[in-house]
């Protein structure tokens, strides 16, 4: 039941983002932030950032908040191979209000399956 659930859907820019993003040709660490505009009902873009570690982009999720983040991120495969995985981060910490729990939770799904991602990570 919950994998139908859309609360909100996603802004037709940050459709057309995500969908470049996907297709980059650039080989540093980048992330899409994302937020939900409560008024609109929309999974909105909040910030774009190039060459950022895990950890600054840690610090950047605010600490009572949920946020959606797609990460690129460049891998070193055992056998020496280069890849540059996608892959959706949602944040939820301890302290939110439950609904903009609730906002994000049910939105997740949707944002998923417009981005195309396979590897999907939740805090």
């Amino acid at each position: 039941m919950s994998d139908s659930l859309v609360v909100c859907d996603v802004d037709p820019d940050l459709k057309e983002k995500l969908r470049k993003f996907r297709f980059r040709k650039e080989t540093n660490n980048a992330a899409i932030l994302m937020k939900i505009d409560k008024e609109k009902q929309l999974v909105v873009l909040e910030e774009e950032f190039e060459d950022i570690s895990p950890d600054d982009l840690q610090n950047e999720l605010p600490e009572r908040q949920p946020r959606f983040l797609v990460y690129s991120y460049r891998y070193k495969h055992e056998d020496g191979r280069i890849s540059y995985p996608l892959c959706m981060i949602f944040s939820s910490p301890v302290g939110c209000k439950p609904e903009q729990q609730m906002m994000y939770a049910g939105s997740k799904n949707r944002l998923v399956q417009i981005a195309e991602l396979t590897k999907v990570w939740g805090q």
